[in-house]
Protein backbone atom coordinates (compact mmCIF):
# COMPACT_ATOMS: atom_id res chain seq x y z
CA UNK A 1 0.00 0.00 0.00
CA UNK A 2 1.31 3.43 -0.97
CA UNK A 3 0.25 6.47 1.04
CA UNK A 4 1.01 9.98 -0.18
CA UNK A 5 0.65 12.81 2.33
CA UNK A 6 0.39 16.42 1.16
CA UNK A 7 1.78 18.60 3.93
CA UNK A 8 3.73 17.77 7.06
CA UNK A 9 3.77 19.52 10.45
CA UNK A 10 1.16 18.39 13.02
CA UNK A 11 -1.41 16.47 10.98
CA UNK A 12 0.63 15.05 8.13
CA UNK A 13 3.75 14.10 10.07
CA UNK A 14 1.67 12.51 12.84
CA UNK A 15 -0.29 10.45 10.32
CA UNK A 16 2.90 9.27 8.65
CA UNK A 17 4.59 8.19 11.88
CA UNK A 18 1.45 6.41 13.12
CA UNK A 19 1.01 4.51 9.85
CA UNK A 20 4.57 3.28 10.14
CA UNK A 21 3.96 2.10 13.69
CA UNK A 22 0.97 0.12 12.42
CA UNK A 23 2.39 -1.11 9.09
CA UNK A 24 6.09 -1.75 8.61
CA UNK A 25 5.71 -2.43 4.89
CA UNK A 26 3.60 0.50 3.73
CA UNK A 27 5.23 2.90 1.28
CA UNK A 28 4.83 6.36 2.78
CA UNK A 29 5.74 9.67 1.15
CA UNK A 30 5.30 13.22 2.46
CA UNK A 31 5.32 16.10 -0.01
CA UNK A 32 5.81 19.43 1.76
CA UNK A 33 5.71 22.80 -0.01
CA UNK A 34 7.87 24.59 2.56
CA UNK A 35 11.46 23.76 3.43
CA UNK A 36 10.58 22.06 6.71
CA UNK A 37 8.80 18.76 7.19
CA UNK A 38 8.06 18.87 10.91
CA UNK A 39 8.54 22.01 12.91
CA UNK A 40 7.35 23.71 16.09
CA UNK A 41 4.66 25.85 14.49
CA UNK A 42 3.49 27.26 17.81
CA UNK A 43 7.04 28.21 18.74
CA UNK A 44 7.61 30.52 15.77
CA UNK A 45 6.87 33.84 17.57
CA UNK A 46 9.34 32.95 20.32
CA UNK A 47 12.23 32.71 17.88
CA UNK A 48 11.43 36.27 16.79
CA UNK A 49 11.61 37.37 20.43
CA UNK A 50 14.83 35.49 21.15
CA UNK A 51 13.25 33.16 23.72
CA UNK A 52 14.09 30.27 21.40
CA UNK A 53 17.66 31.13 20.49
CA UNK A 54 18.67 28.52 17.92
CA UNK A 55 16.98 28.11 14.55
CA UNK A 56 17.58 24.35 14.76
CA UNK A 57 15.34 24.15 17.82
CA UNK A 58 12.32 24.96 15.65
CA UNK A 59 12.83 21.80 13.61
CA UNK A 60 11.46 18.61 15.14
CA UNK A 61 12.48 16.35 12.24
CA UNK A 62 14.40 16.73 9.01
CA UNK A 63 13.70 14.56 5.96
CA UNK A 64 16.87 12.64 6.80
CA UNK A 65 15.94 12.01 10.44
CA UNK A 66 12.41 11.07 9.44
CA UNK A 67 13.73 8.47 7.01
CA UNK A 68 16.26 7.08 9.50
CA UNK A 69 13.67 6.59 12.21
CA UNK A 70 10.51 5.76 10.24
CA UNK A 71 11.65 4.72 6.74
CA UNK A 72 9.42 7.48 5.36
CA UNK A 73 10.38 9.52 2.31
CA UNK A 74 9.82 13.21 3.02
CA UNK A 75 10.39 15.72 0.22
CA UNK A 76 10.51 19.38 1.16
CA UNK A 77 10.14 22.24 -1.32
CA UNK A 78 7.81 20.00 -3.30
CA UNK A 79 4.40 21.44 -4.12
CA UNK A 80 1.44 19.29 -5.12
CA UNK A 81 -0.47 21.25 -7.76
CA UNK A 82 -3.21 18.81 -8.86
CA UNK A 83 -4.97 15.60 -7.87
CA UNK A 84 -6.12 13.13 -10.53
CA UNK A 85 -8.84 11.32 -8.60
CA UNK A 86 -9.60 8.93 -11.47
CA UNK A 87 -6.06 7.65 -11.87
CA UNK A 88 -5.18 8.19 -8.20
CA UNK A 89 -2.11 10.33 -8.71
CA UNK A 90 -0.88 13.80 -7.81
CA UNK A 91 1.07 16.32 -9.89
CA UNK A 92 4.19 17.59 -8.12
CA UNK A 93 6.58 20.47 -8.75
CA UNK A 94 10.07 20.49 -7.25
CA UNK A 95 10.30 24.16 -6.26
CA UNK A 96 14.10 24.00 -6.12
CA UNK A 97 14.74 22.63 -9.63
CA UNK A 98 11.43 23.29 -11.35
CA UNK A 99 11.08 19.60 -12.31
CA UNK A 100 7.51 18.32 -12.59
CA UNK A 101 6.38 14.75 -12.09
CA UNK A 102 3.43 12.64 -10.98
CA UNK A 103 3.19 10.39 -7.97
CA UNK A 104 0.63 7.60 -7.68
CA UNK A 105 -1.17 6.71 -4.47
CA UNK A 106 -3.43 4.10 -2.94
CA UNK A 107 -4.42 6.45 -0.15
CA UNK A 108 -4.01 10.22 -0.14
CA UNK A 109 -3.93 12.40 2.98
CA UNK A 110 -4.33 16.17 2.65
CA UNK A 111 -2.75 18.21 5.42
CA UNK A 112 -2.32 21.62 3.77
CA UNK A 113 -3.06 23.66 6.88
CA UNK A 114 -4.36 27.22 6.81
CA UNK A 115 -3.04 30.32 5.12
CA UNK A 116 -3.00 33.90 6.43
CA UNK A 117 -5.90 36.07 5.34
CA UNK A 118 -4.57 38.95 3.27
CA UNK A 119 -6.90 41.96 3.57
CA UNK A 120 -7.58 44.28 0.65
CA UNK A 121 -5.10 46.87 1.90
CA UNK A 122 -2.21 44.35 2.09
CA UNK A 123 0.86 45.07 -0.06
CA UNK A 124 4.01 43.05 -0.68
CA UNK A 125 7.06 44.72 0.83
CA UNK A 126 10.18 43.77 2.76
CA UNK A 127 8.75 45.63 5.78
CA UNK A 128 5.37 43.88 5.72
CA UNK A 129 5.07 40.35 7.10
CA UNK A 130 2.73 37.48 7.80
CA UNK A 131 3.55 34.50 10.02
CA UNK A 132 2.76 30.92 9.10
CA UNK A 133 5.94 28.99 8.28
CA UNK A 134 9.52 28.75 9.51
CA UNK A 135 10.53 30.78 6.49
CA UNK A 136 8.22 33.59 7.64
CA UNK A 137 9.78 33.52 11.09
CA UNK A 138 13.31 33.59 9.72
CA UNK A 139 12.37 36.52 7.53
CA UNK A 140 11.00 38.54 10.45
CA UNK A 141 13.90 37.55 12.70
CA UNK A 142 16.46 38.59 10.08
CA UNK A 143 14.72 41.94 9.54
CA UNK A 144 14.69 42.69 13.26
CA UNK A 145 18.35 41.70 13.63
CA UNK A 146 19.59 43.61 10.58
CA UNK A 147 17.34 46.68 10.42
CA UNK A 148 16.90 47.19 14.19
CA UNK A 149 13.37 48.62 13.87
CA UNK A 150 12.25 51.00 16.58
CA UNK A 151 8.50 50.76 15.92
CA UNK A 152 6.15 47.99 14.82
CA UNK A 153 2.44 47.58 14.18
CA UNK A 154 0.63 44.27 14.48
CA UNK A 155 -2.73 44.22 12.68
CA UNK A 156 -4.94 41.68 14.41
CA UNK A 157 -5.48 40.75 18.05
CA UNK A 158 -5.85 36.97 17.85
CA UNK A 159 -3.40 34.33 19.08
CA UNK A 160 -0.69 34.92 16.47
CA UNK A 161 -0.97 38.70 16.58
CA UNK A 162 -0.69 38.86 20.37
CA UNK A 163 2.26 36.46 20.55
CA UNK A 164 4.11 38.41 17.87
CA UNK A 165 3.34 41.72 19.60
CA UNK A 166 4.60 40.36 22.92
CA UNK A 167 7.85 39.15 21.41
CA UNK A 168 8.49 42.36 19.48
CA UNK A 169 7.83 44.41 22.61
CA UNK A 170 10.15 42.15 24.62
CA UNK A 171 12.89 43.08 22.15
CA UNK A 172 12.42 46.75 22.97
CA UNK A 173 10.43 47.61 19.84
CA UNK A 174 7.62 50.11 20.48
CA UNK A 175 4.63 48.06 19.36
CA UNK A 176 1.05 48.95 18.50
CA UNK A 177 -1.81 46.49 18.00
CA UNK A 178 -4.67 47.42 15.69
CA UNK A 179 -7.80 45.40 16.40
CA UNK A 180 -11.01 45.77 14.40
CA UNK A 181 -13.20 44.46 17.24
CA UNK A 182 -13.69 45.96 20.67
CA UNK A 183 -11.36 43.57 22.48
CA UNK A 184 -8.28 41.43 22.00
CA UNK A 185 -8.38 37.64 21.83
CA UNK A 186 -11.95 37.02 20.63
CA UNK A 187 -11.89 33.53 22.20
CA UNK A 188 -12.53 35.25 25.54
CA UNK A 189 -15.38 37.57 26.44
CA UNK A 190 -15.07 41.31 26.66
CA UNK A 191 -15.03 41.42 30.46
CA UNK A 192 -12.16 38.93 30.73
CA UNK A 193 -10.28 40.67 27.92
CA UNK A 194 -10.09 43.82 30.06
CA UNK A 195 -7.33 42.13 32.10
CA UNK A 196 -5.43 41.37 28.89
CA UNK A 197 -5.67 44.99 27.74
CA UNK A 198 -4.37 46.29 31.05
CA UNK A 199 -1.42 43.92 30.92
CA UNK A 200 -0.42 44.87 27.38
CA UNK A 201 -0.58 48.55 28.28
CA UNK A 202 1.49 47.86 31.41
CA UNK A 203 4.21 46.50 29.12
CA UNK A 204 4.09 49.56 26.87
CA UNK A 205 2.05 48.15 23.98
CA UNK A 206 -0.38 50.65 22.48
CA UNK A 207 -3.85 49.30 21.69
CA UNK A 208 -6.08 50.70 18.95
CA UNK A 209 -9.43 48.96 19.39
CA UNK A 210 -12.44 49.29 17.07
CA UNK A 211 -9.93 50.44 14.47
CA UNK A 212 -10.11 49.57 10.79
CA UNK A 213 -7.14 49.84 8.45
CA UNK A 214 -8.14 51.31 5.08
CA UNK A 215 -4.86 51.67 3.24
CA UNK A 216 -1.24 50.57 3.52
CA UNK A 217 1.65 52.24 1.72
CA UNK A 218 5.42 52.40 2.04
CA UNK A 219 7.08 55.79 2.14
CA UNK A 220 10.85 55.58 2.33
CA UNK A 221 11.74 53.35 5.28
CA UNK A 222 8.30 53.58 6.88
CA UNK A 223 5.06 51.67 6.43
CA UNK A 224 2.14 54.08 6.54
CA UNK A 225 -1.30 52.90 7.63
CA UNK A 226 -4.38 54.99 7.01
CA UNK A 227 -7.20 54.15 9.42
CA UNK A 228 -10.94 54.49 8.90
CA UNK A 229 -11.08 57.46 11.28
CA UNK A 230 -8.71 59.29 8.88
CA UNK A 231 -5.75 59.07 11.27
CA UNK A 232 -2.38 57.78 10.04
CA UNK A 233 0.06 55.48 11.77
CA UNK A 234 3.67 55.02 10.64
CA UNK A 235 6.00 52.20 11.66
CA UNK A 236 9.29 50.57 10.69
CA UNK A 237 7.56 47.22 10.19
CA UNK A 238 4.05 45.75 10.07
CA UNK A 239 2.88 42.21 10.80
CA UNK A 240 -0.53 41.33 9.36
CA UNK A 241 -2.29 38.73 11.53
CA UNK A 242 -6.00 39.23 10.87
CA UNK A 243 -6.75 35.51 10.84
CA UNK A 244 -6.33 32.39 8.76
CA UNK A 245 -8.44 30.56 6.22
CA UNK A 246 -8.32 26.89 5.21
CA UNK A 247 -5.82 26.14 2.41
CA UNK A 248 -8.30 24.46 0.07
CA UNK A 249 -6.98 25.12 -3.44
CA UNK A 250 -6.05 21.48 -4.11
CA UNK A 251 -9.28 20.16 -2.65
CA UNK A 252 -11.36 22.62 -4.66
CA UNK A 253 -9.65 21.71 -7.94
CA UNK A 254 -10.10 18.01 -7.22
CA UNK A 255 -13.82 18.47 -6.63
CA UNK A 256 -13.84 17.56 -2.95
CA UNK A 257 -16.90 18.75 -1.05
CA UNK A 258 -16.20 21.93 0.90
CA UNK A 259 -18.04 23.37 3.87
CA UNK A 260 -17.82 26.22 6.36
CA UNK A 261 -15.28 28.90 5.36
CA UNK A 262 -14.28 26.71 2.43
CA UNK A 263 -12.91 24.00 4.72
CA UNK A 264 -12.74 20.40 3.48
CA UNK A 265 -15.71 18.33 4.61
CA UNK A 266 -14.77 15.07 6.33
CA UNK A 267 -16.58 12.41 8.33
CA UNK A 268 -15.58 11.10 11.76
CA UNK A 269 -12.88 8.91 10.15
CA UNK A 270 -11.49 12.02 8.42
CA UNK A 271 -12.59 10.70 5.00
CA UNK A 272 -13.43 13.30 2.35
CA UNK A 273 -16.22 13.05 -0.20
CA UNK A 274 -13.92 11.18 -2.62
CA UNK A 275 -12.89 7.60 -1.74
CA UNK A 276 -9.32 7.02 -0.54
CA UNK A 277 -8.71 10.72 0.08
CA UNK A 278 -8.50 11.91 3.69
CA UNK A 279 -7.94 15.36 5.17
CA UNK A 280 -6.72 16.61 8.56
CA UNK A 281 -5.72 19.72 10.43
CA UNK A 282 -6.50 23.38 9.96
CA UNK A 283 -8.03 22.83 6.51
CA UNK A 284 -10.93 20.62 7.63
CA UNK A 285 -14.42 21.20 8.96
CA UNK A 286 -15.21 19.46 12.23
CA UNK A 287 -18.10 19.23 14.67
CA UNK A 288 -17.85 21.46 17.72
CA UNK A 289 -17.95 19.22 20.76
CA UNK A 290 -20.18 21.62 22.72
CA UNK A 291 -22.64 22.89 20.12
CA UNK A 292 -22.46 19.93 17.71
CA UNK A 293 -22.44 22.53 14.93
CA UNK A 294 -19.98 22.65 12.02
CA UNK A 295 -16.81 24.52 12.96
CA UNK A 296 -13.29 25.30 11.80
CA UNK A 297 -10.89 25.20 14.75
CA UNK A 298 -7.23 25.59 13.69
CA UNK A 299 -5.30 24.22 16.66
CA UNK A 300 -2.32 21.87 16.90
CA UNK A 301 -3.89 19.43 19.36
CA UNK A 302 -6.86 18.52 17.16
CA UNK A 303 -4.59 18.26 14.09
CA UNK A 304 -2.39 15.71 15.85
CA UNK A 305 -5.40 13.64 16.92
CA UNK A 306 -6.85 13.73 13.41
CA UNK A 307 -3.53 12.55 11.94
CA UNK A 308 -3.59 9.55 14.24
CA UNK A 309 -7.24 8.77 13.39
CA UNK A 310 -6.51 8.84 9.65
CA UNK A 311 -3.63 6.42 10.16
CA UNK A 312 -5.88 4.10 12.18
CA UNK A 313 -8.59 4.25 9.51
CA UNK A 314 -6.14 3.42 6.72
CA UNK A 315 -4.67 0.54 8.72
CA UNK A 316 -8.01 -0.99 9.64
CA UNK A 317 -8.55 0.29 13.18
CA UNK A 318 -11.89 1.77 14.17
CA UNK A 319 -10.91 5.26 15.37
CA UNK A 320 -13.23 8.26 15.08
CA UNK A 321 -12.84 11.96 15.76
CA UNK A 322 -15.26 13.13 18.44
CA UNK A 323 -15.13 16.83 17.77
CA UNK A 324 -13.14 19.86 18.86
CA UNK A 325 -13.88 22.05 21.87
CA UNK A 326 -11.27 24.73 21.26
CA UNK A 327 -9.09 24.32 24.36
CA UNK A 328 -6.24 26.81 24.23
CA UNK A 329 -3.71 28.60 26.38
CA UNK A 330 -1.53 31.60 25.60
CA UNK A 331 1.32 33.36 27.41
CA UNK A 332 1.05 37.14 27.27
CA UNK A 333 4.11 38.57 28.99
CA UNK A 334 3.77 37.37 32.62
CA UNK A 335 0.06 36.64 32.23
CA UNK A 336 -1.58 33.39 31.14
CA UNK A 337 -4.97 33.23 29.42
CA UNK A 338 -6.73 29.93 28.80
CA UNK A 339 -10.08 28.90 27.34
CA UNK A 340 -12.10 25.80 26.57
CA UNK A 341 -15.53 25.33 25.02
CA UNK A 342 -17.60 28.34 24.00
CA UNK A 343 -17.81 31.84 25.47
CA UNK A 344 -20.88 33.99 26.10
CA UNK A 345 -20.92 35.14 22.48
CA UNK A 346 -20.97 31.53 21.32
CA UNK A 347 -23.77 30.66 23.73
CA UNK A 348 -25.87 33.59 22.51
CA UNK A 349 -25.17 32.79 18.85
CA UNK A 350 -26.40 29.24 19.40
CA UNK A 351 -29.50 30.34 21.28
CA UNK A 352 -28.45 28.61 24.49
CA UNK A 353 -30.09 29.67 27.75
CA UNK A 354 -26.98 29.95 29.91
CA UNK A 355 -25.76 31.10 33.29
CA UNK A 356 -22.26 32.18 34.30
CA UNK A 357 -20.15 32.39 37.42
CA UNK A 358 -17.07 34.57 37.79
CA UNK A 359 -14.78 34.37 40.78
CA UNK A 360 -11.23 35.24 41.71
CA UNK A 361 -9.05 32.74 43.57
CA UNK A 362 -5.39 32.41 44.48
CA UNK A 363 -3.15 30.19 42.38
CA UNK A 364 -2.07 28.39 45.57
CA UNK A 365 -2.47 28.69 49.33
CA UNK A 366 -2.42 32.35 50.30
CA UNK A 367 -0.04 31.81 53.21
CA UNK A 368 2.57 30.26 50.92
CA UNK A 369 4.75 32.92 49.22
CA UNK A 370 4.03 34.33 45.77
CA UNK A 371 0.39 33.35 45.41
CA UNK A 372 -1.20 35.22 42.49
CA UNK A 373 -4.80 35.92 41.63
CA UNK A 374 -6.67 34.20 38.82
CA UNK A 375 -10.14 35.04 37.60
CA UNK A 376 -12.25 32.09 36.46
CA UNK A 377 -15.37 32.42 34.34
CA UNK A 378 -17.54 29.34 33.83
CA UNK A 379 -20.50 29.22 31.45
CA UNK A 380 -23.12 26.50 31.79
CA UNK A 381 -26.58 25.65 30.54
CA UNK A 382 -29.26 26.94 32.89
CA UNK A 383 -31.62 23.98 32.85
CA UNK A 384 -29.20 21.06 32.61
CA UNK A 385 -26.05 22.56 34.22
CA UNK A 386 -24.05 21.20 31.26
CA UNK A 387 -20.65 22.93 31.16
CA UNK A 388 -20.44 25.04 28.01
CA UNK A 389 -17.03 26.61 28.46
CA UNK A 390 -14.55 28.38 30.69
CA UNK A 391 -12.06 31.22 30.56
CA UNK A 392 -9.27 31.82 33.05
CA UNK A 393 -6.97 34.84 33.27
CA UNK A 394 -4.13 34.91 35.75
CA UNK A 395 -0.49 34.04 36.26
CA UNK A 396 0.47 30.75 37.92
CA UNK A 397 -1.60 27.59 37.63
CA UNK A 398 -4.00 28.78 34.94
CA UNK A 399 -3.11 26.02 32.49
CA UNK A 400 -3.80 23.12 34.85
CA UNK A 401 -7.19 24.54 35.90
CA UNK A 402 -8.38 24.92 32.32
CA UNK A 403 -7.23 21.38 31.59
CA UNK A 404 -9.26 20.04 34.50
CA UNK A 405 -12.38 21.81 33.23
CA UNK A 406 -11.69 20.69 29.64
CA UNK A 407 -11.48 17.09 30.86
CA UNK A 408 -14.68 17.54 32.88
CA UNK A 409 -16.46 18.71 29.72
CA UNK A 410 -15.30 15.61 27.84
CA UNK A 411 -16.43 13.41 30.69
CA UNK A 412 -19.91 14.94 30.60
CA UNK A 413 -19.72 16.31 34.14
CA UNK A 414 -22.22 18.93 35.25
CA UNK A 415 -21.03 22.33 36.41
CA UNK A 416 -21.93 21.72 40.05
CA UNK A 417 -20.06 18.39 40.00
CA UNK A 418 -16.75 20.25 39.72
CA UNK A 419 -16.96 20.51 43.50
CA UNK A 420 -16.58 16.72 43.76
CA UNK A 421 -13.24 16.50 41.95
CA UNK A 422 -10.42 15.36 44.22
CA UNK A 423 -7.49 17.40 42.99
CA UNK A 424 -3.88 17.29 44.14
CA UNK A 425 -3.09 19.73 46.94
CA UNK A 426 0.01 21.10 48.57
CA UNK A 427 0.49 24.75 49.58
CA UNK A 428 2.97 25.58 46.77
CA UNK A 429 0.55 24.31 44.12
CA UNK A 430 -3.04 24.84 45.21
CA UNK A 431 -5.43 25.28 48.11
CA UNK A 432 -7.37 22.56 49.87
CA UNK A 433 -10.36 23.98 47.99
CA UNK A 434 -8.95 24.27 44.49
CA UNK A 435 -10.27 27.11 42.30
CA UNK A 436 -12.02 24.49 40.16
CA UNK A 437 -13.75 23.11 43.27
CA UNK A 438 -14.73 26.64 44.26
CA UNK A 439 -16.42 27.19 40.89
CA UNK A 440 -18.39 24.02 41.52
CA UNK A 441 -19.42 25.22 44.99
CA UNK A 442 -20.72 28.50 43.57
CA UNK A 443 -22.72 26.68 40.88
CA UNK A 444 -24.15 24.34 43.53
CA UNK A 445 -25.22 27.36 45.60
CA UNK A 446 -26.95 28.82 42.55
CA UNK A 447 -28.63 25.48 41.84
CA UNK A 448 -29.91 25.25 45.40
CA UNK A 449 -31.03 28.88 45.54
CA UNK A 450 -28.51 29.74 48.24
CA UNK A 451 -26.98 32.59 46.23
CA UNK A 452 -28.28 35.00 43.62
CA UNK A 453 -25.84 36.85 41.38
CA UNK A 454 -25.70 40.13 39.53
CA UNK A 455 -23.28 41.27 36.85
CA UNK A 456 -21.41 44.33 35.67
CA UNK A 457 -23.83 45.07 32.86
CA UNK A 458 -26.67 45.46 35.40
CA UNK A 459 -25.02 48.06 37.63
CA UNK A 460 -25.89 51.18 35.62
CA UNK A 461 -29.59 50.32 35.75
CA UNK A 462 -29.40 49.45 39.46
CA UNK A 463 -28.02 52.91 40.26
CA UNK A 464 -31.18 54.45 38.85
CA UNK A 465 -33.53 52.46 41.07
CA UNK A 466 -34.75 53.60 44.47
CA UNK A 467 -35.70 50.13 45.69
CA UNK A 468 -32.13 48.83 45.98
CA UNK A 469 -29.06 49.40 48.15
CA UNK A 470 -25.60 48.95 46.63
CA UNK A 471 -23.25 47.68 49.34
CA UNK A 472 -19.47 47.32 49.38
CA UNK A 473 -18.26 44.99 52.16
CA UNK A 474 -14.51 45.59 51.84
CA UNK A 475 -12.47 47.34 54.51
CA UNK A 476 -12.55 51.16 54.70
CA UNK A 477 -8.96 51.20 53.48
CA UNK A 478 -9.87 49.21 50.36
CA UNK A 479 -13.00 51.27 49.81
CA UNK A 480 -11.13 54.59 50.04
CA UNK A 481 -8.61 53.41 47.44
CA UNK A 482 -11.39 52.96 44.91
CA UNK A 483 -15.02 51.91 44.86
CA UNK A 484 -17.85 51.49 42.41
CA UNK A 485 -20.03 54.57 42.09
CA UNK A 486 -23.15 54.44 44.25
CA UNK A 487 -21.95 51.71 46.62
CA UNK A 488 -21.96 52.47 50.34
CA UNK A 489 -19.38 50.83 52.60
CA UNK A 490 -20.15 48.53 55.52
CA UNK A 491 -17.24 46.10 56.09
CA UNK A 492 -18.21 42.46 56.36
CA UNK A 493 -17.00 42.16 59.94
CA UNK A 494 -19.20 45.12 60.98
CA UNK A 495 -22.28 44.01 59.08
CA UNK A 496 -24.14 42.22 61.89
CA UNK A 497 -23.67 45.19 64.23
CA UNK A 498 -24.77 47.69 61.59
CA UNK A 499 -27.47 45.68 59.86
CA UNK A 500 -30.10 48.05 61.25
CA UNK A 501 -28.79 50.75 58.91
CA UNK A 502 -30.20 48.81 55.96
CA UNK A 503 -33.82 48.97 54.81
CA UNK A 504 -35.43 45.52 54.66
CA UNK A 505 -37.85 46.78 52.03
CA UNK A 506 -34.99 47.22 49.60
CA UNK A 507 -32.95 44.62 47.73
CA UNK A 508 -29.26 44.59 48.64
CA UNK A 509 -26.63 44.20 45.91
CA UNK A 510 -23.30 43.32 47.49
CA UNK A 511 -19.73 43.65 46.21
CA UNK A 512 -16.29 42.88 47.66
CA UNK A 513 -12.82 42.47 46.17
CA UNK A 514 -13.11 38.91 44.83
CA UNK A 515 -16.62 37.70 45.62
CA UNK A 516 -16.05 35.74 48.85
CA UNK A 517 -16.78 38.42 51.45
CA UNK A 518 -19.78 39.65 49.48
CA UNK A 519 -21.11 36.08 49.38
CA UNK A 520 -20.73 35.81 53.17
CA UNK A 521 -22.44 39.17 53.55
CA UNK A 522 -25.27 38.09 51.27
CA UNK A 523 -25.83 34.99 53.40
CA UNK A 524 -25.93 37.09 56.58
CA UNK A 525 -28.46 39.39 54.97
CA UNK A 526 -30.66 36.62 53.60
CA UNK A 527 -30.70 34.83 56.94
CA UNK A 528 -31.78 38.10 58.54
CA UNK A 529 -34.73 38.55 56.21
CA UNK A 530 -33.18 40.60 53.38
CA UNK A 531 -33.16 39.84 49.64
CA UNK A 532 -29.50 39.96 48.64
CA UNK A 533 -27.46 39.46 45.49
CA UNK A 534 -23.73 38.80 45.13
CA UNK A 535 -21.62 40.52 42.45
CA UNK A 536 -19.94 37.98 40.17
CA UNK A 537 -16.24 38.71 39.82
CA UNK A 538 -15.73 41.21 42.63
CA UNK A 539 -14.31 44.71 42.52
CA UNK A 540 -11.20 43.32 40.82
CA UNK A 541 -13.28 42.55 37.74
CA UNK A 542 -15.41 45.68 38.08
CA UNK A 543 -12.41 48.03 38.19
CA UNK A 544 -10.72 46.27 35.28
CA UNK A 545 -13.79 46.65 33.05
CA UNK A 546 -14.44 50.22 34.21
CA UNK A 547 -10.88 51.25 33.51
CA UNK A 548 -11.10 49.71 30.06
CA UNK A 549 -14.32 51.59 29.34
CA UNK A 550 -12.68 54.86 30.28
CA UNK A 551 -9.63 54.17 28.13
CA UNK A 552 -11.56 52.94 25.09
CA UNK A 553 -14.52 55.33 25.48
CA UNK A 554 -16.79 52.38 24.90
CA UNK A 555 -19.58 50.99 27.03
CA UNK A 556 -19.10 47.28 27.70
CA UNK A 557 -22.67 46.85 28.89
CA UNK A 558 -24.30 48.18 25.72
CA UNK A 559 -21.46 47.83 23.20
CA UNK A 560 -21.89 51.43 21.99
CA UNK A 561 -19.55 54.38 21.77
CA UNK A 562 -20.00 56.85 24.61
Amino acid sequence: MKIVIVGGVAGGATAAARIRRLDENAEIMILERSGYISYANCGLPYYIGGVIEEEEDLTLHTPESFFRRFKIVAKVNHEVTDIDVQNKSVSVTDLTTGRRFTESYDKLILSPGAKPILPDFYIENERVFTLRTVEDTLKIHAFVEQKQPKTAVVIGGGFIGLEVAENLAERGIKTTIIQRGNHLLPAVDCDMASFIHANFRRYGVQLLLNANTKKMSVIGDKVSLELANESTLNADMVVVAVGVTPENSLAKKAGLELGLKGAIKVNAKMETSIPDIYAVGDAVQVKHFITEQDAVIPLAGPANKQGRIVADSICGLNSVYKGSQGSSVIKLFDMTVATTGINEGGAKANGINYEKVILTQNSHAGYYPNATAMTVKLIFEKETFKILGAQIVGYGGVDKRIDVIAAAIRAGMKADELKDLELAYAPPYSSAKDPVNMVGYVVENIKNGIVKQFYYEEISALRERDDVILLDTRTPFEYDRGAAEGFINIPLDDLRARIGELDKNKKIYVMCQSGLRSYLAARILVLNGFEAYNFAGGFRLYSSIKNEEQLSKRCYACGMEK
